[in-house]
Formats: structure tokens, sequence, C-alpha cells
């Protein structure tokens, strides 16, 4: 286990003093638990076999500053350790979904906004975010049969009725539009558990 969080202990903290470079990292985690993930620290390249610079290849945006601490324990002023990330709207196969813009802001108490997370196997949102994304999914997957849900989640399909596709499970993507015209395009592989 790594931290990762915004703190002089992490390890991108750690590594920065160490070795003398920035305060950076990139993290590509991976869509199954039988194949590992990739932790990089410091500035690009970041040259992969057969020598391929996959920063070039990367999807980046800026990370957001809570200035309200999230901690369960924290100093009053203290900003928060956890990354955000600008999310300006959530389409689901090329469809808009209809939700509260404002809740994908931080305000003023520190609420809201898009936190990147390594600790919860899943994502998790507002409630009527979480509503209005599974609502618009289930609507684009009509002619798919659901089965039981399986808690946390509300919508549940049978995996063999979903067909497969070298990016996974054959569903409808769901593109997250970042700052600067960037999509944060989520596949199968990493939509469906």
């Amino acid at each position: 286990m790594a931290g990762l969080r915004r703190t002089k202990i992490s390890m991108p903290s750690q590594f920065a003093a160490a070795f003398s470079f920035p305060r950076k990292f990139a993290v590509c985690l991976s869509s199954s638990s039988g194949s590992n993930g990739v932790v990089i620290s410091g500035d690009g390249p970041y040259n992969f076999l057969p020598n391929i610079d996959v920063s070039k290849s990367l999807i980046y945006t800026s990370l957001i500053l809570n200035p309200v601490s999230t901690a369960g324990a924290s100093f009053q002023g203290d900003p928060s350790a956890d990354y955000f990330i600008g999310v300006n709207s959530i389409t689901i196969n090329n469809k808009l979904v209809s939700l509260n813009k404002t809740l994908l802001s931080i305000n003023k108490e520190g609420q809201g906004g898009a936190k990147i997370s390594t600790v919860t196997p899943y994502t998790v949102m507002q409630t009527s975010i979480y509503r209005a994304v599974v609502n618009a999914f289930i609507k684009q997957i009509s002619k798919v049969p659901r089965v039981p849900a399986v808690a946390p989640f509300s919508a549940c399909y049978n995996a063999k009725s979903l067909g497969s596709t070298r990016v996974g499970p054959a569903v409808p993507q769901i593109d997250l539009s970042l700052p600067n015209k960037m999509v944060w395009r989520i596949f199968g592989a990493n939509s469906m558990v």
C-alpha cells in the first residue's frame, strides 16, 4: 500500500525529496485483478517497451485543490489532501446526462466536486448524480434484461447477455467532459464489475 495523497509523507512527496524531481506522478490502474497497474514518479517521458513514450498518448487534466479538508480529523483551515478534477458534464453513448451541474463543482463549504480516489474500488457519486447516470445508462441498454441488484449497485446485468469487446463488456460508453475539451472515456472494462 502506498499513500498518494497531497501530503508531505505521501509516496510522491518522499520520492521527490529523495531523488530531486518534481512532485508529480502518473497512475494507470488495471481494469482487472489479474493484471498489474503502474505508478510512475516524476516528469515524463514515461518510456515503456519497445521504447514508446506513453506520456504522449495519455489524457491530462489539472488537479483542483479543495480549500476545505475532507479528512475525518483535521485542523480548521487545512485544505483537502485529496485529489479533485473538473468535470463539466457526463454523457452516455454521446447523450448528455441531465443533472444538477453545480454539484460537479466544489462549493465554499468544500462539498461537491469530482474526487479521484484509489481507496474505494468503485465510483461513488452524490445520490442525484448517481440516479441520473444509472437511469441514462439503463435507457441506453434497455434491450438487455436486468438481473436482481447486488448492493451497493442498483442496475445489474448477466454478463453472458452483454457480449464482449476488446475494451470489456459491450455496454454504453460513459464520457466525463473535462476542462480544455478533454474527455475521460470509460468503457465496459471499467464501468462494469
